[in-house]
């Protein structure tokens, strides 16, 4: 079996870095012009300790590169309908310009409800019913989910060609895997979506020219199981003893592998870059849509 002498890490840090300056200038740009920035609001709903770091790094995010930001933090015992409220001030705000509903959301609360009841306009994570429609029948989203079109946009800033070669996604949820084998299809891959009733996995990922891994479960992927000179996107993040690791068991691919993305700081730093860009899409969008009213 051929094996690489070397295999490279996808700085995804200085991808990301790269987008957030792309959208700071951007934001610069309005200011200079007169006009005020972009608004992101979140919505946080209890104290789920993971998600109050998400929040923070998306906070972080939107103080550097210009975009202005607002945290509504709900208690967890919120009900639907006040929830559902909240929303409703924000679709009618003019000057928000992207809606986040920080997901998981309570159990009392109807996730999907919540997501659909965001103006498509404003949703910024892309996963209203219509945004995922365009995605899903080859039309131009306004806005792409944004662990996806990351993992896209670290594929192109790397030079690493999509077009013709044999992508394997493993996962089939509609935040990651689905959405992502859709834009793989985009690219011209040829896509194969695997989950945790496919027969013969491994078989399946040695096939692949990129294996991208969002299933959930800590270095399930081994390098036995991937294809020598195969791209390897590890989307996972879980905390153990040892401090983070991903769905990829990463130096065991260390060698196989021609590139892969670490963890942390590969695939996780494009997520929220990517928010950014589409929230300043979402400003775009709906600074033309009050313009074509006056």
């Amino acid at each position: 079996m051929e094996i690489n002498r070397e295999t490279v890490k996808i700085n995804g840090k200085k991808a990301a870095a790269a987008v957030r300056a792309e959208v700071a200038s951007a934001v610069r740009c309005l200011r200079e012009q007169g006009k005020r920035a972009p608004k992101l609001s979140v919505i946080l709903v209890g104290e789920d300790a993971a998600s109050r770091t998400y929040v923070k790094g998306k906070e972080k995010a939107c103080q550097e590169v210009g975009i202005e930001s607002e945290t509504i933090v709900l208690p967890a015992e919120t009900s639907q309908d006040d929830l559902l409220q909240a929303i409703r001030r924000l679709n009618e705000d003019s000057h928000t310009d992207g809606i986040l509903v920080q997901l998981p959301l309570p159990p009392q609360i109807d996730e999907e409800q919540v997501v659909q009841a965001i103006d498509p306009d404003k949703d910024v994570d892309g996963f209203h019913i219509r945004n995922v429609g365009k995605l899903t029948k080859g039309k131009a989203a306004r806005y792409l989910p944004c662990t996806p079109s990351g993992i896209i946009e670290l594929l192109h800033r790397n030079q690493i060609p999509i077009e013709g070669k044999h992508c394997v996604v493993i996962g089939r949820s509609n935040l990651v895997g689905k959405p992502l084998a859709l834009l793989l299809l985009e690219e011209n891959g040829t896509v194969t979506l695997c989950h945790s009733k496919t027969a013969d996995l491994s078989s399946f990922c040695r096939s692949a020219d990129i294996l991208v891994v969002a299933t959930g479960n800590p270095r399930m992927i081994h390098g036995s199981m991937i294809k020598p000179g195969a791209v390897v996107i590890d989307v996972g993040i879980h905390r153990g003893e040892k401090g983070l690791c991903g769905d990829v068991d990463t130096e065991s691919c260390m060698g196989i592998a021609s590139a892969i993305t670490p963890v942390p700081g590969g695939v996780g730093p494009m997520t929220v870059a990517m928010l950014m860009k589409n929230c300043l899409e979402a400003y775009r969008v709906l600074h033309a849509g009050r313009a074509e009213k006056q």
